[in-house]
């Protein structure tokens, strides 16, 4: 008697989300190039993908949209929430290191640090 052999599936879940399996690549990564109007064929080379997994991704995705979509959404909250924390986390140390006096003998590397930004245009 033969045994029947199913497929690995393309799309799982890991504790990342939904994810190509054995990559460490999530959905929500192809999303954002979808997000951008990238054609598939694109992001199957982008991210070095085979036409089967490009397929099974967008499947699954067309399968699964309202639910992908949702997640994808609390993805980028979740994302922009710290993005926004660690703005502030910098900011508040940037100020402080900004009033810290210079340490005596770094006069000359704090001007040529000040000179490259200023020539960068970061001042």
């Amino acid at each position: 008697m033969t045994e029947k052999v199913t497929p690995q599936p393309t799309v799982v879940r890991t504790s990342r989300g939904l994810s190509i399996a054995g990559r460490r690549l999530t959905l929500y990564s192809i999303m954002d190039y979808l997000q951008a109007g990238w054609p598939p064929h694109l992001i199957r080379d982008e991210f070095n993908l085979t036409d089967r997994q490009m397929t099974d991704v967008m499947t699954y995705i067309e399968t699964h949209r309202d639910a992908v979509e949702q997640e994808y959404r609390a993805v980028l909250q979740r994302a922009e929430e710290n993005r926004e924390y660690w703005d502030t986390m910098n900011r508040q140390r940037l100020e402080h290191m900004a009033h810290t006096p210079t340490k005596p003998g770094q006069e000359k590397l704090r001007a040529k640090l000040q000179a490259v930004k200023a020539r960068l245009g970061m001042e």
